[in-house]
């Protein structure tokens, strides 16, 4: 993966005052979203991941520039063509003292598709067959075909107790096991303590930690969606760290010598997504008339709507200058970027011209959704998307509603218009292209959130072609190939990749930003 094109991590230092911890031993995190539940294999949403990753520990670890490395794998080959050998981290325990093995891997990736919600994890074993137990640190993961990417899908493959929870693995009872503490037994940094929904998540140390000890004997991650009482909480010592300052604090925090606001690019690019259906429900003409027909499924309709689109002013005035302007679903330098695909124009005027080329010449109505209170500035984002649509005649009207409510009805087909967040978590593009872009196909476990129905059979030829190549090179030229097509038909419309704003009292701690934009306790320790 290169990265040639984004900022370094940055590490920065700040000192911890005592006026603003309750303890020099406990860390109090003030974070925009939490968890869906504790069942770590439930949701593939960023901030769920964020949660589970200080209980549970993953198969294969994701640095902070995405690159992969060991975590409770040591080492990985392909043996065959459709199997890979995994060796597992010998003398880890669980948080109830029992001992990690290869039953515990073989249990977690079976029970992911069986207890996964709307958000799924599924797409993290899409590509297990069968697994093997060799011996009690040894599985072979048998695939169905090639799988060349199959160690970069395991950044997400949380291991779960094969013992405590063996009673708490079905859609009926996960959620009672894991939210009350009986099977929410992990091998990572911290141990559960207990849990509110939308409110506090508390943690204390795993002293035996595989890793080594951790800075802090007790962690509370406080879920505070609004970006003004997050900072309040900051400035007033309830909370030590927070993530997701908005673009407007982040400028008077520059000048605030209490706080320290440290910015880091993203993974996370916001993507519009127009429906493919032949019929969609949220789409009329002005005068609240039916249409005859889907304007989306036009290409001239989708280039006008994207040549209204203005990216420099969505980063430099709507994010206040925290972002960068997009032209592909993936940041440049990722495995499966390409560098041929142009910058896109904006161009008010060329797009109503095409609009009436289309025969739409007075526009239409639409109904656009996205979250606010999921990524930095989604909703801002969105309610200036609507603007430059409504300048073009594309009367738009913007609905910003929690991401609670969002996914599970865009996983419905529910949208016609529709905008969020994607991040290219395993640094390569069938990650994106494969889940996003792929016609959804459950024979081939691709396309699981294509939710617009987008289908380019040329696309599908190239993503499942790129994943049984084990030639690095060669799976990098058909994956681009796929993302230069996906890009000219222009369903998918990348907008702004977002950087990210982390803020902390003057000089407390020591921390790296990371491009996944985790917030994760065991690597934040205090300032020395």
């Amino acid at each position: 993966m290169r990265h040639q094109n984004f900022l370094a991590p940055i590490a920065f230092a700040l000192g911890l005052a005592a006026a603003g911890v309750a303890s020099a031993q406990t860390l109090t995190m003030g974070v925009r979203g939490g968890p869906e539940s504790m069942d770590p294999h439930f949701s593939a949403l960023g901030s769920h991941a964020e949660a589970a990753k200080h209980i549970f520990d993953t198969l294969v670890w994701s640095g902070t520039d995405l690159q992969i490395e060991p975590g409770l794998a040591t080492s990985w080959e392909a043996i065959d063509d459709d199997t890979w050998e995994f060796k597992l981290r010998e003398g880890v325990k669980f948080h109830d003292g029992s001992d990690f093995d290869a039953e515990d891997v073989k249990f977690s990736i079976e029970r992911i598709p069986v207890v996964t919600g709307p958000t799924t994890t599924a797409i993290y074993v899409r590509r297990v067959a069968s697994v093997d137990i060799i011996d009690p640190y040894t599985v072979h993961i048998n695939t169905d075909g090639q799988a060349a990417t199959l160690p970069n899908d395991f950044i997400r493959l949380f291991i779960v107790s094969s013992e405590a929870a063996a009673d708490y693995s079905t859609p009926e009872t996960a959620a009672e096991g894991f939210n009350s503490g009986k099977a929410t037994i992990g091998t990572g940094p911290y141990k559960y303590v207990s849990w509110e929904p939308k409110a506090d998540l508390v943690l204390e140390r795993n002293d035996d930690y595989w890793r080594g000890e951790g800075a802090w004997e007790k962690v509370i991650r406080k879920e505070i969606p609004n970006d003004s009482s997050r900072l309040a909480a900051l400035k007033s010592g309830q909370v030590d760290v927070i993530n997701y300052v908005s673009s407007v604090d982040y400028l008077a925090l520059e000048r605030d010598s209490s706080v320290d606001a440290i910015k880091g690019d993203s993974v996370y690019v916001m993507n519009l997504q127009l429906d493919q259906r032949e019929e969609t429900p949220l789409v009329r003409a002005k005068d609240g008339s039916k249409l005859d027909e889907n304007p989306f499924r036009d290409l001239k309709v989708r280039q006008a709507i994207d040549l209204a689109i203005d990216r420099e002013t969505m980063v430099e005035v709507v994010l206040e200058g925290l972002g960068k302007p997009a032209n592909q679903m993936m940041p440049a330098g990722f495995f499966g970027s390409s560098e041929k695909i142009p910058t896109p124009e904006y161009n008010p005027a060329k797009a109503k011209e095409m609009l009436t080329e289309a025969g739409y010449p007075d526009g239409f109505e639409v109904d656009l959704y996205c979250t606010g209170d999921r990524l930095p500035g989604d909703a801002a984002i969105c309610q200036g998307l609507g603007q430059m649509l409504t300048q073009v005649g594309i009367k738009t009207n913007v609905n910003a509603i929690s991401k609670t409510v969002y996914f599970p009805a865009q996983a419905r087909l529910e949208y016609s218009m529709f905008m969020n967040g994607w991040g290219t978590l395993t640094g390569e593009a069938s990650y994106t292209v494969g889940s996003l872009a792929h016609s959804n196909n459950p024979e081939v476990k691709l396309g699981a959130f294509n939710r617009i129905e987008y289908k380019n059979d040329e696309v599908d030829a190239l993503m499942q072609a790129g994943a049984t190549m084990m030639n690095p090179d060669e799976r990098r030229a058909a994956y681009e190939e796929a993302m230069e097509k996906v890009m000219a038909d222009k369903a998918y419309i990348s907008l702004v990749q977002l950087q990210t704003v982390w803020g902390a009292k003057a000089g407390t701690l020591d921390f790296e930003t990371r491009f996944d934009e985790d917030t994760l306790a065991f690597f934040i320790k205090p300032a020395s």
